[in-house]
């Protein structure tokens, strides 16, 4: 079994160009990432009048999220650690606007105007200690505070992750209703 990517190094190592290139052209991830995506707007559960809506991005990579994202008629704003990862998104011409950030620092877009939020495979990374200014109760603090805010009322967050263990979805879970969300738990996929 390979080890987790978020045990081998911090994302914005991790994800250099090598990687990040890798990333982008498997026809494997790719298929896994539209997937997801189309998974989470369905979550999203958005108004269904045609409106194109502003959508985050969180942990947007090289923007093959925010492809389906703009191909089911939405603007969107991909936020991301890798500048490799960016660069990519750049040179693959993403539509959305482009974010270089760390979301445990917080998110960093005005309160209120974001209709709705996905992150495919990103929130599990800020439960790593991976320097030693790395508080990871302090860094879902900080994202999910952040992500509560800049949403508009009555938009949903749809994040998919990869939780360690049961102790580290318990941490993630408790930082997200701590700063208001309610919600539920979604298992798509159990045996995988």
């Amino acid at each position: 079994m390979s080890l987790r990517p978020e045990r081998q190094a911090p994302p914005e190592i991790f994800y250099n160009e090598s990687e990040a290139r890798k990333y982008t052209t498997s026809s494997r991830i790719i298929e896994i990432q539209a997937k997801l995506t189309e998974r989470a707007l369905e979550l999203l559960a958005l108004p269904q009048d045609g409106a194109p809506r502003l959508l985050l991005d969180i942990g947007c990579g090289s923007g093959l999220s925010g492809e389906t994202l703009a191909e089911n008629g939405h603007h969107w704003i991909g936020l991301d650690i890798s500048e490799s990862m960016l660069d990519i998104a750049l040179e693959r011409e993403a539509e959305g606007d482009l974010l270089l950030g760390d979301i445990g620092q917080g998110l960093g877009v005005r309160p209120g105007v974001i209709d709705g939020a996905i992150s495919i495979s990103a929130v599990q990374w800020l439960c790593n200690a991976d320097k030693s200014c790395n508080d990871p109760r302090k860094r879902l603090k900080c994202f999910f505070g952040s992500l509560y805010r800049c949403l508009a009322r009555g938009s949903r967050a749809v994040l998919q992750m990869y939780p360690e263990n049961g102790a580290q979805l318990e941490m993630i879970s408790t930082a997200a209703m701590r700063s208001g969300f309610s919600g539920g738990l979604v298992v798509d996929y159990p045996h995988r």
